[in-house]
């Protein structure tokens, strides 16, 4: 007689609902009880911070695509020999030449969220990848040309705002370099993807398509919170810091976090405020590309929740600094 051997019966697969699923039966829920939610959400407030979310989100969003296909590129199309080439291998080098790159992307502070991590996983430096990252959105050719366009006539505004900013980059960069420790980046974060023998387009595309899933649900959560933190500001405060130039530094600074406005529309906001000298509104422009809360949600969804309490701070301090020596020097005191 021969034993026979009975294989376990495989059950088939479970039917899992996805995100996906989910968004797409709200948006059908939406589009059926249209009018219902209208008439109950006819809230002036709650119309307000509809408002601010979707204009963020709308902003960010094809910069944040920008920057994770240059990131699939990065990870696809760029050895990391090239990279330790190009870069001097000190930091305190690199640090400079890292922010004199961010001109080269022309960008807000979510495209290059993506781009600094990608670097940091080709093996460049923290202290290095994240001085362009704060370069990038603030000193490329797209924002400096907006600024020049919101403050006619003011050509020592465009130079001040690239200078507090270069400023920020490379003092935020060396600071890192010095104190920063590897362990407070989410080891998630210097992964690279699997390649196996996949194609580089292919790596390309799944490398894009990982950052930008994983990047704009936090773009959701820092657009949400921009949204909330505009309805509660007092439209009264601005009012009345004229005249008061300290006072008015630290609340611009503070709007520049709470507002999240990005960095190429945001001198506009900022030369709206005529009632403010301009160096407070100088320190918002400074200040808005390095720290704002939907980059603060990016930076924890990207680095971890670890590395954002420690970096968003440093370059909130760093960022108000520079912005108000370049101010003192270039704009000719606190007029």
């Amino acid at each position: 007689m021969t034993a026979t051997t009975e294989r376990p019966a495989v059950s088939p697969p479970r039917r899992r609902i996805t995100s996906l699923e989910v968004l797409c039966v709200v948006l059908v829920l939406a589009l059926v009880f249209q009018g219902q939610l209208v008439d109950a959400l006819d809230i002036p407030a709650l119309r307000t911070g509809s408002t601010v979310f979707v204009a963020v989100c709308v902003q960010a969003m094809p910069f944040l695509v920008l920057g994770t296909l240059i990131s699939g590129a990065i990870a696809a199309f760029l050895p990391a020999e090239a990279l330790r080439r190009v870069l001097p291998r000190r930091s305190a080098f690199a640090v400079p030449v890292a922010g004199l790159a961010g001109v080269a992307l022309p960008g807000c502070e979510c495209a290059s969220v993506p781009v600094a991590r990608r670097l940091m996983q080709q093996g460049v430096a923290p202290s290095v990848a994240l001085a362009f990252l704060l370069a990038a959105p603030a000193v490329n050719p797209v924002v400096l040309v907006a600024t020049a366009v919101a403050f006619p006539g003011r050509p020592e505004m465009v130079l001040a705002r690239f200078a507090g900013s270069m400023l920020t980059a490379v003092v935020t960069g060396w600071l890192w370099a010095r104190f920063g420790k590897l362990s407070w980046i989410a080891s998630r974060a210097l992964e690279r993807l699997p390649t196996g023998s996949s194609s580089r387009w292919a790596v390309f595309a799944e490398t894009a398509r990982h950052d930008l899933v994983e990047a704009g649900g936090f773009l959701v959560v820092g657009g949400l919170t921009a949204a909330a933190l505009n309805v509660l500001v007092p439209s009264s405060l601005l009012e009345s810091l004229s005249g008061q130039w300290v006072l008015g530094i630290i609340v611009m600074a503070l709007l520049a976090v709470v507002l999240a406005i990005c960095s190429e529309a945001d001198a506009f906001v900022a030369a709206s405020l005529s009632a403010l000298p301009l160096l407070p509104r100088l320190v918002f422009l400074v200040v808005g590309p390095a720290v704002d809360v939907k980059l603060i949600a990016l930076q924890v969804g990207t680095f971890g929740k670890a590395f954002a309490l420690r970096f968003a701070p440093l370059a909130f301090a760093v960022a108000v600094l520079s912005g108000t020596v370049a101010g003192l020097v270039l704009l000719g005191g606190v007029s």
